[in-house]
């Protein structure tokens, strides 16, 4: 079997990037052509988290960076240097921002899978993340993308290796879909208690006040404790596998140890996405955010679904306008309809169930991630034939 050395740009029809709708005029929209951020980039194969949306007349200004399905997404700047995304049928039509590299395989030349699957091997992403452009923040442009070099063996074997791989992907998808319905459940069950109130029971409490008799007027601060993380920058973190959570969607990097109890509730504190809110099922490190954990609260589900739901008040707590940032004493002082001890106990019962669920299939994603990771560096050097 032969392998070939060529560069990222021999292989590819486009290496682009996007921009920010302001920096032409505009401005997002509700609804719309898709906005992919380079925060969307994760350790899923596809774009995770919730799309920002443009008009049609902004995308035909954008055109340059306008998505197709099989386009693959590459993270030029910042925490996310070097992630990477593949663009499904169901993504598009979509544009993205200015720390995003559109690359646009030519499928007559090579496989665009085996494309996205090299360029995460371990040794090309920590080779991105020292080969970086002179600027402020790590980042890479597009010339230094397009003569990263990949080792390809012939077509038939390219395609053999990214159909192992994106079994894996394939399962650890399914598993997020699966995680997604869990909870939309969880949430639209605390809908029906908490917003439409016809929780258990209701038909025999009096209304007092605008409120079920036994609840109350009240804040988070009443039922839980939101703590600031303690910031750890990265040449602080000590090899593990503890998520550290800071600003982000997704974890900033791993450390060897944790400074909370699962489950855990974290608000990230700073920049684009301060008021994201998510709830771990294993023990984190908190670092640049805002945490309640089951050591914090007994109420964790009914907090973490009230916050889902309050998302718009969540992110009108952002203070600050070069760098917005969310913080614990805002979030304890939110304001809410407390319940009645009993109910709180029945709710949180009874979406526990759903949450273990949802800490399963986060298991077996974990397992799957990390047997394909195992995988990835062997196939990609025909250290395993196939």
């Amino acid at each position: 079997m032969s392998w070939e050395i060529v560069k990222l740009a021999d292989v590819c029809t486009v290496i682009t990037k996007g921009t920010t709708p302001s920096n032409i005029g505009e401005t997002f929209t509700e609804s719309g052509v898709k906005y992919i951020r380079s925060e969307m980039l994760t350790a899923s194969k596809y774009v995770t988290g919730e799309f920002l949306y443009i008009s049609s007349e902004t995308n035909e200004k954008l055109k340059r960076s306008k998505l197709i399905e099989g386009d693959i997404l590459f993270s030029m700047a910042g925490a996310y240097l070097g992630k990477t995304a593949m663009v499904r049928s169901e993504d598009v039509p979509a544009n993205t921002n200015q720390a995003t590299a559109l690359i646009r395989v030519d499928n007559e030349k090579c496989s665009n899978e085996f494309v996205y699957y090299y360029l995460n091997l371990p040794e090309l992403i920590k080779k991105v993340n020292t080969v970086q452009s002179q600027s402020a923040q790590p980042n890479i442009n597009l010339r230094q993308i397009g003569e990263l070099e990949i080792n390809f063996p012939d077509r038939k074997t390219q395609e053999k290796v990214s159909n192992i791989l994106s079994n894996y992907d394939s399962l650890i998808e399914n598993n997020q879909k699966q995680i997604k319905l869990l909870e939309e459940a969880a949430q639209r069950l605390y809908k029906e208690w908490f917003v439409d109130l016809r929780f258990p029971g209701y038909e025999d409490l009096a209304i007092v006040d605008g409120m079920p008799e036994g609840w109350k007027s009240g804040v988070i601060g009443d039922i839980a404790v939101f703590k600031r993380g303690k910031t750890i920058t990265r040449t602080q973190v000590q090899e593990g596998s503890v998520p550290v959570v800071a600003g982000g969607l997704e974890p900033a990097y791993y450390h060897n140890k944790a400074n909370t109890v699962a489950p855990v509730i974290t608000v990230s504190g700073s920049g684009a996405n301060a008021g994201f809110s998510r709830l771990y099922n294993v023990d984190v490190f908190a670092s640049d955010c805002s945490f309640a954990d089951s050591e914090t609260t007994p109420y964790l589900y009914f907090v973490y679904c009230f916050l889902k739901e309050n998302k718009a008040i969540l992110d009108a707590l952002q203070k600050g306008s070069a760098q917005p940032h969310v913080y614990a004493k805002d979030i304890n002082g939110m304001e809410l309809v407390v319940p009645s001890e009993n109910i709180l106990n029945a709710f949180c019962k009874l979406v526990s169930a759903i949450f273990e669920k949802v800490k399963v299939l986060q298991k077996q994603s974990e397992s799957l991630v990390q047997a394909r990771d195992r995988l990835l560096p062997k196939l990609m050097s025909g250290e395993i034939e196939v």
